[in-house]
């Protein structure tokens, strides 16, 4: 089940792109801290190696054996979900971790990479007639549905919306109708106002913000405006390394998380933003060949979702610290502060560099 000599065939390419992308992170992370590794340097450094090592041990694993076991890491990551209304602690106004003493972890990342892979497995035992069967995407559903409302609870509304995101993605390439996308879609929207109510005052305030982030500078809309000052005062060439004013003075809140990438524009400006766009365009690249190359279609389904959901989360960091989505808590993937992210992001990469390796394995529906 588990090949050490795969690791021979393994693409050196995207494995020069993730350590490309983690020394970056790792700088930022120098840099945020006033020109130290501490805190959060060196917790990321090990997080890294820890994560690179499951990363390898998952991509030699046999990917029929991820498929065996995708309902029950889907079902962990449920139970840990439920876990979290009781064990939880609150950090930052919402309780998202469980406290393991060694490190905290974040059980709606978990099920970020869980349900990827029991959609995958159920859409692989469905003919076409099955997908075109709206009573046979209830189950599915059910499974989108309860892990979403779940992750609001805590509040998490960021990560709920990738979790239906990147399944969305996965009923796109089974094969189900646009015109229930289009009714689902219309259903949403038409909800708003009752949706509206359930909605957190936080939550309310910053989409308010959103639409209007001048209206509160001092308190609601202070993230985005040092955000865009931060990024604007970095031009295209930055101020240079360990030199952003708005970081360095403090005014840039969560430099070492959600807002990273305005602390690395403000160094580095739009050249180096321009090049980390282009790192990860070229490591979202690999994993769809790898999804197209997937003879398979729980690899196809699996490599499509966590490749979509890892656009996802680099889309939303960037155009959230512009100003073009409101913020939500979403880290840059790689880049930011924060061991169950890095890792499962690891971990999502593994399990694409394991379809890639066993692409010629077929598995049975």
């Amino acid at each position: 089940m588990i090949r050490f000599s795969l690791l021979r065939n393994l693409n050196l390419f995207p494995l020069i792109l993730i350590c490309i992308l983690v020394g970056i992170g790792l700088l930022m992370l120098y840099s945020a801290a006033n020109g130290s590794f501490y805190p959060w340097g060196i917790k990321q450094f090990w997080r890294f190696g820890v994560g690179c090592i499951l990363m390898l041990m998952v991509a030699i694993t046999d990917s029929r054996y991820w498929f065996s076991c995708a309902y029950v890491l889907y079902g962990i990551a449920l139970i840990l979900l439920v876990a979290v209304e009781t064990l939880g602690f609150v950090g930052m106004g919402a309780q998202r971790w469980i406290d393991l003493y060694a490190f905290s972890l974040q059980p709606s990342e978990l099920m970020r990479l869980g349900l990827v892979l029991a959609l995958a497995r159920y859409f692989h035992g469905c003919s076409l007639d099955d997908v075109l069967n709206t009573k046979a995407l209830l189950i599915p559903g059910c499974m989108i549905l309860i892990p979403t409302l779940l992750v609001m609870r805590q509040p998490d509304l960021g990560t709920a919306l990738l979790l239906i995101l990147s399944s969305a993605s996965l009923f796109f390439v089974v094969g189900v109708q646009i015109w229930k996308f289009v009714v689902l879609g219309v259903t949403v929207v038409s909800s708003i106002p009752l949706l509206w109510s359930f909605l957190h005052t936080y939550q309310q305030q910053r989409i308010l913000t959103f639409l209007n982030p001048e209206s509160d500078p001092m308190k609601s809309g202070y993230h985005v405006t040092q955000s865009k000052i931060a990024l604007g005062s970095g031009g295209v060439f930055g101020k240079g390394f360990l030199q952003g004013s708005q970081s360095h003075l403090n005014f840039l809140p969560e430099k070492q998380t959600d807002f990273i990438f305005t602390m690395y524009s403000e160094e580095f400006g739009l050249i180096g933003a321009i090049i980390l766009v282009v790192l990860y365009a070229l490591l979202i690249t690999f994993n769809f060949q790898v999804a197209l190359n997937a003879r398979t279609q729980f690899g196809r389904l699996v490599a499509i979702g966590l490749t979509t959901t890892f656009f996802l989360y680099a889309f939303i960091n960037m155009a959230m610290v512009m100003g073009f989505v409101p913020v939500v808590g979403i880290p840059l993937p790689f880049i930011s502060y924060g061991g169950t992210a890095l890792i499962t992001l690891l971990v999502s990469q593994g399990l694409i560099f394991s379809i890639d390796l066993h692409r010629d394995i077929r598995v049975r529906r």
